[in-house]
């Protein structure tokens, strides 16, 4: 039987749901990853690509997992064992609930901590801590802050008590309200910092690293990156997508709303990069700087521009926004299978939850300084030594984005495509057209299984 709404409430309207799922899809891999390996690897040719695997494996499989979430209306966890039990299927798909609900809360734990980087930067910006500093003023700064577990232990413990804060207070007083201010505020500055882009001199050299088509750069390994990108940046197979369509209304059109996420989640990663670029190319600085664009050359180049002090931490502001919305979509999951299964009130699931979750993040902090030494194994392949391990940051990041992730993913499009009643899914999809309808079903029969293997197997070196 059809469940007209969740237990836990539900998005007041079609916006709000856009909102929540483009604030958990829009994270800190999208403010510097995508406009950095867009660059690197062809530009205008590498957002194509892009473009052409979010049709193939991110939208068909938003589609799927937002239905599963809608028609289930329940955490991850009893929404597979109850579409499960419903469909006939054996009770072992449940557990692709509690592999997606599992993958969110172990990069909850460690998210959190990095977030806690931003938010320090927003006070360092603002107190003017870049003014005059070289590269290797700014990268003391950056390993100082890393190093000390004092400190990110406080950062963490702010960082994630903002996150209980907000889903302790259900999803219409807590969810809801958060994403309508927190997604307009993240737009705003956005926007502002690439207008303070543009004054820079330097933004069509910008716009030209990300959108001059090179495809003489385009290689395998570049259409894999798109792949995994187009994957990675939509929060999916996490748990985060299936919980939040739970709570969207039977009238709203899934295909519309998906496409409306991925745009809007597209654009923002576009959007990033106009800002950045031309500031780091202003400051005659290198843009392929991983991680360290964010803590190391940016800080760097707003030390030393006009405005750098106020636009330096609109910046950091941007960053521990979408931050906090992605981490909330992490938390909400586990949280409701306590409201469920429990019968705990939600302030204390969310406490719940945030605590754990906190308590892991310590391995994380510890991982950069005093459990810095990696740990591990050798394993040989073809004659060749391979290192099995890392500190317990690097595992955990691997684990969930090498392995729970993408395998998450590849059991969602196997159930719904290929398990799942074709009634069922075309009930809960409410798509007009039936052309269209075969056109997705066979996408994500056929084409985002194989995309999504694909990544698994670049992720562990196996291709």
């Amino acid at each position: 039987m059809r469940r007209e709404s969740s237990i836990h409430g539900q998005w007041s309207s079609k916006l709000v749901f856009v909102l929540a799922a483009t604030g958990s899809a829009v994270g800190l891999g999208n403010i510097w990853r995508f406009p950095y390996i867009a660059g690197e690897n062809g530009g205008g040719a590498f957002v194509l690509i892009y473009l052409a695997c979010i049709l193939l494996i991110g939208l068909p499989i938003m589609m799927a997992e937002i239905a599963l979430g809608r028609r289930g209306r329940q955490s991850p966890i009893n929404t597979m064992a109850t579409l499960a039990r419903e469909e006939g299927l054996h009770r072992a798909w449940g557990l692709v609930g509690w592999l997606g609900v599992t993958a969110g809360f172990i990069i909850l734990s460690y998210y959190s901590v990095i977030a806690g980087w931003s938010l320090s930067y927003v006070f360092r910006a603002a107190s003017g801590a870049f003014a005059g500093l070289d590269g290797e003023g700014v990268k003391n700064l950056f390993e100082g802050l890393v190093s000390d577990p004092e400190r990110l232990l406080a950062w963490h413990t702010l960082f994630m008590l903002m996150n209980i804060l907000v889903v302790a207070r259900g999803v219409r007083s807590g969810l809801e309200k958060a994403v309508k201010f927190l997604m307009p505020a993240l737009l705003g500055m956005l926007l502002i910092l690439v207008g303070y882009a543009m004054t820079q001199g330097h933004f069509m050299q910008g716009f030209a690293f990300m959108f001059r088509p090179d495809f003489s750069q385009v290689t395998g390994d570049t259409i894999l990156l798109a792949m995994g990108q187009a994957f990675f940046t939509l929060s999916l197979g996490m748990g985060a997508i299936m919980i939040y369509g739970s709570y969207l209304s039977s009238r709203a059109s899934i295909f519309k709303t998906s496409a409306t996420v991925v745009s809007a989640d597209t654009a923002v990663a576009l959007l990033a990069g106009l800002a950045i670029f031309p500031i780091v190319f202003a400051s005659g600085l290198e843009p392929g700087a991983g991680p360290g664009l964010i803590f190391i050359t940016l800080p760097m180049a707003f030390g030393e521009m006009t405005g750098g002090l106020l636009f330096g931490t609109l910046f950091f502001l941007l960053l521990v926004t979408a931050a906090w919305t992605s981490s909330i979509s992490l938390m909400e999951p586990a949280v409701a299978w306590l409201v469920e299964n429990r019968g705990l009130d939600r302030p204390l699931a969310a406490m719940i939850v945030g605590g754990i979750a906190w308590f892991l993040g310590i391995g994380t902090i510890l991982s950069f300084s005093l459990w810095s030494n990696p740990i591990g194994f050798n394993l040989t392949l073809g004659g060749e030594s391979l290192f099995i391990g890392g500190t317990l940051f690097d595992m955990a990041d691997y684990l969930t984005s090498n392995i729970m992730l993408p395998l998450g993913g590849l059991l969602i499009a196997l159930f719904v495509g290929w398990r799942m009643n074709r009634r069922s899914v075309e009930e809960e999809l409410g798509l007009r057209s039936r052309v269209f309808f075969k056109a997705w079903y066979h996408v994500l029969r056929f084409a985002a299984p194989i995309g999504i293997l694909l990544i698994f197997l670049k992720a562990v070196n196996l291709i």
